[in-house]
């Protein structure tokens, strides 16, 4: 649909800034381009950062700039005696909006705003994590209206946006039965066996375990790109294990010694990175497949220039099995019947559960096992729905 009609023009004092993440730029009821369309002093910059973005980096540097984005040490638009002179809104789901800001030590340095609106958004078409969250266009014709001591004055802009709602409402009404929640496609109609591809070959599981800090963590080091610390695989026709530490480039996060099991004594000992990824280089052999949980594992390796020639997402795989999300592998492991060690670190229980369920797989046991638990899940839904 269009909505070009719709969109009123509204002058500005302050300077709008608009940077969007790229997966929201594809979001066709995104509100951000509207945002811009609807203000004449705004700019709108898609991308990740300010840091390679000269127009972006020019302008962090300048005075009488400040972000749109809620926390501890944000001001209220209410409380301030001067404005600024240009606002950054970042647009985004809260969580990529975060990693905009957080990641991108620019925009994490400049003052923050925050506001509380008088009543709830009118982004009926899409789901806000809570009641007093608003959509772009909202939040900045808002802020706005509080920063020029003009409450009204930006309303207009968000005719478009109101229209495109209601146009939306129109259709679900029209169209009961064509929602995308309601006629979800099954991801294995035809029943392939999406687990052939594992059979004939040299399997490795493999895990791997990084040193990142909290986001909102002010003393998080920049860079903070999560680095590989821990390695361990095992190949399954073998047995043989990779199991190494590797030193910390960066100072280890707070967190890090408790999730991964281990000691910041046993991390300070690691061994050297160059050595450690050299070892593991020579562990790897031509033709292997490596199997992962999810690929947080090839990202890892990949930033040690250790990318695999084959990698298998062994959750995307059974998830094709049980059309679904099978859980965690190590609840999976457990249902299948494992044992896992304990008190031996977080990355060698994901291994031993790894390689335990790729072997129940190719025996052809995971298979009946992953039906029993679809068919419980199945059970389940319709038990609760009955209740509702």
């Amino acid at each position: 649909m269009c909505w070009c009609d719709a969109v009123t023009q509204v002058p500005s004092q302050t300077r709008v800034v608009f940077i969007q993440h790229p997966r929201e730029a594809k979001v066709p009821i995104s509100t951000c381009r509207m945002a811009h369309l609807s203000l004449p002093n705004s700019e709108l910059h898609v991308g990740l950062s300010a840091v390679g973005n000269p127009a972006l980096e020019k302008l962090c540097a300048r005075p009488g700039v400040a972000v749109l984005f809620p926390s501890e040490s944000a001001t209220d638009v209410d409380a301030l005696t001067v404005p600024p002179e240009t606002l950054v809104v970042v647009d985004g789901t809260w969580s990529n909006a975060k990693k905009v800001v957080e990641k991108c030590p620019l925009l994490s340095k400049l003052p923050r705003l925050k506001f509380f609106p008088d009543q709830p958004g009118n982004y009926r078409i899409r789901k806000e994590p809570e009641a007093h969250c608003l959509a772009t266009i909202e939040a900045t014709a808002f802020v706005l209206g509080r920063l020029e001591k003009a409450p009204t004055r930006f309303t207009p802009i968000l005719t478009a946006f109101d229209a495109m709602v209601e146009k939306q409402l129109d259709y679900i009404r029209e169209n009961p039965s064509s929602a995308r929640h309601k006629n979800r496609k099954h991801r294995n109609t035809v029943r392939v066996d999406p687990t052939a591809v594992l059979r004939g070959r040299d399997l490795v599981v493999v895990f791997g375990e990084a040193n990142a800090w909290p986001m909102c963590d002010p003393d998080r080091p920049q860079p903070d790109d999560p680095e590989l610390v821990q390695l361990v695989a095992e190949r399954l026709d073998t047995g043989e294990r990779f199991e190494r530490l590797l030193k910390p480039v960066r100072p280890i996060g707070p967190r890090v010694p408790q999730h991964l099991d281990l000691s910041a004594e046993d991390l300070a000992r690691a061994g050297d990175r160059a050595e450690v990824i050299a070892a593991w280089k020579q562990f790897i052999r031509p033709g292997d497949l490596q199997l992962g949980w999810g690929s947080f594992c090839r990202d890892l390796l990949a930033r040690e220039s250790a990318a695999p020639d084959d990698y298998l997402n062994l959750r995307g795989v059974l998830g094709r099995l049980v059309d679904g999300p099978p859980g965690s592998v190590e609840s999976l492991a457990q249902s299948f019947g494992a044992v896992l060690p304990e008190g031996k670190g977080r990355a060698l229980r994901r291994l031993v559960s790894l390689a335990f369920v790729t072997r129940a797989v190719l025996e052809e046991k995971g298979d009946r096992l992953l039906n029993a638990r679809r068919s419980r899940g199945t059970r389940t839904a319709r038990e609760t729905a009955s209740i509702k």
